[in-house]
């Protein structure tokens, strides 16, 4: 694989580049996450950046409170290192290939991007790469990243996930699970519940919804329990799915059991109570936080994580009811 050369940075290069950014901001008001001045080091910040400008694109839909981690995380990273950062996302892929198409247009120093439809992104991508832009993966995309030629990619690996769960349904003697589905086609929701049906001993049934609907999530999920009693298992691919399943259970008056990958502060405090059973957590912020530091890392000192052939897993761990306290404050403060 051919990777874009890191970039040579001289003094005076930094300074224009400052200069840049500094216009940027008093004349256009531009978009920024996480610059020098957010930190209590920003000036020192801003001299290791030295005006690098990274895009985070990702599939993330509007209100979804998952990706606000993500973002959170690499604006954190961001602020470390003196990054100029801009975020989008888009849950159409067509609408996703733009973006990542309008970053390579912008001349950014790096991209981050998420391949939950790698098909899309195969354009853009190799436009990045031909105008010499270092582009990493995360989140979505784990069997996609290396053919599509990125240098590094951060996050779980959902088939080993799926199956995580499968054996965890057998060991709280489950016998007929439903796996929530919130957006048709995404490869990683696709392989949680693939991974699930390999291991698990008992019947596995897959429910696609609308996840951009939450009230309508909610009844499709009470509608199928109403219909098929001998459901007493109902696993979400995402925490606020998780929460629309509590409710339809007891919408429907169903005696099945909630488990969900991911998390945030409320779906922690479904876990302590015992609404939920178990949470599967990727670490959304340390994705992003990794995702923006290693783009850094590649431009000041050429390093790149799991020498660009493996990736790098920040999931899965299982959070349930014995261990949730470890993790509820760092929830709570956003970044879990």
């Amino acid at each position: 694989m051919n990777s874009p050369r890191p970039p040579h940075t001289s003094a005076r290069g930094l300074r224009v580049a400052a200069l840049a950014s500094v216009l940027c901001l008093l004349v256009s008001g531009c978009s920024v996450l996480g610059t020098a001045g957010d930190g209590p080091d920003g000036d020192a910040a801003g001299g290791r950046g030295g005006g690098m400008k990274v895009a985070l694109v990702t599939h993330g839909g509007k209100g979804d409170a998952f990706w606000d981690l993500v973002r959170k995380g690499a604006a954190t990273a961001a602020a470390k290192d003196g990054v100029d950062l801009t975020y989008a996302s888009d849950a159409d892929p067509a609408a996703q290939a733009a973006l990542v198409r309008d970053a390579v247009d912008d001349k950014v120093d790096g991209i981050a991007v998420t391949l939950a439809k790698p098909a899309a992104m195969r354009g853009p991508i190799a436009r990045a790469k031909a105008a010499g832009i270092p582009v990493v993966g995360l989140n979505s995309g784990i069997d996609a990243w290396r053919p599509a030629g990125l240098l590094e990619y951060f996050g779980q690996d959902e088939s080993v996930a799926g199956r995580a769960v499968g054996d965890k349904l057998d060991d709280v003697r489950a016998r007929h699970a439903l796996c929530v589905v919130h957006e048709r086609g995404n490869v990683a929701l696709e392989a949680r519940c693939a991974g699930m049906k390999k291991t698990f001993h008992g019947d596995t049934d897959n429910l696609y919804v609308d996840g951009s609907d939450m009230d309508a999530v909610t009844a499709a999920i009470a509608a199928r329990l109403r219909q098929d009693t001998s459901i007493d298992e109902v696993v979400t691919l995402g925490a606020q799915y998780g929460l629309s399943a509590v409710d339809a259970v007891r919408q429907a008056g169903s005696r099945a059991k909630v488990a969900t990958f991911d998390l945030n502060k409320n779906l922690v405090e479904a876990v302590r109570s015992g609404r939920v059973q178990f949470a599967v957590d990727q670490q959304p912020w340390l994705q992003g936080y990794l995702a923006v530091d290693a783009l850094w890392l590649y431009r000041t000192n050429g390093n790149v994580s799991g020498g660009g052939t493996a990736p790098v897993l920040t999931g899965p761990a299982f959070v349930t009811r014995l261990n949730v306290s470890a993790v509820a404050r760092f929830a709570a403060a956003g970044t879990r």
